[in-house]
């Protein structure tokens, strides 16, 4: 019956499309190298036909199906269970461009497109498609639409719900829906296409989108900043936001600790700043206009808020070489972390005014439960988002300290809740977050999304096993 089973599914889309065997591996553990399982096989189609046609077996035949981009996720989303039971549904072979139109700001592109080739995309047509993540080389755009993902440019952009204006999608009993439509206003009903995003492949698989451009940034200006403290950092936001409006573009927080993981473990990585410092961001500030005075009104802002002793030290970078390096630092830090060791991660988010308070009492509360622990904090404080991951100094310990994840858990996300905010901001919830999810959200909240589930995917067939 499983031969029989591959047999039919290399009739649909071809023999060389149907991975069995050593050659399923590298598509059957996630990025972090926390979860792997096990499938009857990786398919590959590379057309929406093929992934409906697919998708349609696999309903018939009761087979659980597990969609699959860059597989850079960082919540175990896109990695199936041991079971052996499901189908593998990657999308990398649907990487095509299938329309650019520069008067409607807009792109049309397959869900396996990697992010970094959008961008390019963009750029050829003198447009901006502002998502940008450290893993943009490798991230897929279909990836990127089901944990509707954030990045450092959500202060002045969005998430990737506010950078999408339609999808194309095959639904679990293999029908397709086609909802390519380029258009600011379209009040015809409920809004389809959100259902998709942020579901995580749950209820369906993501197959293009209709992608929001912008004009391109002709001038930038970016600087690295000692502050006294968040909330500090938090204050100099607000003043460079009242001075210099949309034209700040991202505003980035980095402890000590995570800059010095950086620097221990990345290539070529130097402190900007002569001095060590607890606190410091990451800003940049961009514009269309290619005389803006960027750098001069940066450093202008910057010199008077050393005058009052909020900001500790600053450097800004005029060329793009220079901001290239700076941005190196705040993008490697993920990667340093993997290269350290495993860590208990969050992402969470907050009002921005009570990040603050977030860290003074997480900082506080682990620091008591768990001596010598090491918080590495950075993220988009921009937006009220921080990944707030935990390990020891050492780390060997880290082997059993990760067997502390769920008291660890209840300590960030009590206080996290406490505060009004999120436990997951743009990682998902995957397999990782599933029992944290129930903790969190209200019954009601709950009872909408399994009603949700099961009208899309009575079977539950969907990728099985992640957020609920």
């Amino acid at each position: 019956m499983h031969a029989e089973f591959i047999r039919r599914l290399a009739t649909l889309i071809g023999e060389s499309a149907v991975l069995t065997g050593p050659d399923m591996d590298a598509y059957l553990t996630d990025w972090r190298g926390r979860y792997t399982g096990n499938a009857r096989c990786v398919v590959k189609p590379a057309t929406t036909e093929e992934v409906a046609a697919v998708v349609a077996l696999c309903a018939a035949e009761s087979v659980p199906m597990v969609p699959q981009g860059g597989n850079t996720g960082l919540c175990g989303g896109a990695t199936c269970d041991e079971s052996g039971r499901a189908v593998v549904i990657n999308l990398s072979r649907m990487n095509r461009i299938r329309d650019i139109d520069p008067e409607n700001n807009t792109l049309t592109v397959e869900a396996g497109c990697v992010l970094q080739q959008v961008q390019g995309a963009a750029e050829q047509v003198n447009r901006l498609f502002p998502l940008s993540l450290a893993s943009e080389g490798s991230c897929q755009i279909g990836g990127n639409l089901s944990t509707n993902a954030g990045g450092v440019n959500v202060l002045r952009y969005g998430n990737m719900r506010d950078l999408v204006l339609g999808i194309e999608a095959v639904l679990p009993d293999g029908r397709i829906w086609s909802g390519l439509r380029g258009l600011r206003k379209d009040n015809t009903g409920y809004d389809l296409k959100q259902l998709f995003m942020g579901a995580e492949g749950t209820l369906g698989i993501i197959t293009a989108a209709v992608l929001k451009l912008y004009p391109r940034p002709r001038a930038s200006a970016t600087a690295w900043v000692a502050v006294r403290d968040p909330a500090t950092a938090v204050a100099l936001l607000a003043r460079l936001q009242s001075l210099m409006g949309e034209r700040v573009t991202a505003f980035e927080l980095v402890s000590d600790v995570a800059l010095n993981l950086v620097l221990q473990h990345i290539p070529g990585a130097r402190n900007p700043l002569a001095g060590t410092f607890a606190w410091t961001v990451l800003i940049e500030v961009t514009d269309t206009l290619v005389d803006a005075g960027l750098a001069e009104m940066l450093e202008e802002i910057l010199a008077d808020e050393m005058q009052s002793g909020h900001v500790l030290d600053a450097v800004v970078a005029h060329d793009i070489a220079s901001q290239k390096r700076l941005w190196n630092l705040r993008e490697s830090i993920s990667e340093a972390q993997r290269l350290d060791g495993v860590s208990i991660k969050h992402d969470i988010a907050v009002p921005v005014s009570r990040i603050p308070a977030f860290i003074d009492q997480a900082d506080s509360q682990l620091g008591r439960a768990f001596p010598a622990i090491r918080i590495v904090t950075f993220g988009h404080i921009g937006d009220g988002n921080l990944h707030y991951n935990l390990s020891k100094p050492n780390s060997m310990e880290n082997a059993d300290f990760i067997k502390e994840t769920a008291a660890t858990n209840k300590i960030v996300h009590d206080i996290v809740a406490s505060l009004g905010g999120s436990i997951s901001a743009e990682h998902g919830i995957g397999q990782l977050k599933r029992a944290e999810l129930l903790r969190y959200k209200s019954e009601v909240e709950m009872d909408l999304m399994h009603a949700i589930k099961r009208t899309l995917d009575p079977h539950s067939l969907m990728n099985p096993g992640k957020i609920l």
